[in-house]
């Protein structure tokens, strides 16, 4: 049993069924009933028709137990330097155990803490030796300060 193809749909035409056009220029054109026969003499576009096999084709349409999977590409995973810390840096801490980094880490927020306190009290040494030496000399306000004292000094003469 030989089944032809719809020149026009697209679609299957079983023995005994459809009609055959020869054109001018002895070109055969077989379709499956008159509708089909008919758009072609229309000279309509199959691919804009819906019910036509190529138009299920450019709109992918019922072709999904065709289609495979489509491959994603695995990501290659290099292990690359960190400003600040090189690849032998990161490799040694890796495998180090949890507990060690947290001991090391402690231990530098300890040294950090006393960094600061230090600094601290050296400013506050600097402080009260600078408010020892302004101490000693006279005392004045704001407002001597500004220039009221001296203006005060040269109107009781």
């Amino acid at each position: 049993m030989k089944v032809e193809v719809d020149s026009f749909s697209g679609s299957k035409i079983y023995p005994g069924r459809g009609t055959l056009f020869v054109r001018g220029d002895s070109k055969i054109f077989r379709f499956q009933n008159s509708k089909s026969a008919s758009l072609f003499h229309q000279r309509k576009n199959p691919r804009r028709i819906s019910w036509t096999v190529l138009y299920r084709r450019q709109h992918k349409k019922g072709i999904t137990e065709e289609v495979a999977k489509k491959r994603s590409r695995k990501s290659v995973k290099n292990q690359r330097a960190v400003v600040g810390a090189s690849l032998e840096l990161i490799k040694e801490r890796r495998g180090q155990k949890a507990d060690f980094r947290k001991a090391q880490r402690e231990a530098a927020v300890k040294a950090d803490k006393e960094k600061k306190k230090a600094a601290k009290a050296s400013r506050k040494a600097e402080k009260a030796k600078l408010a020892g030496a302004q101490g000693q000399a006279a005392k004045i306000s704001k407002q001597q300060a500004k220039g009221a004292f001296q203006k005060v000094a040269a109107t009781s003469r």
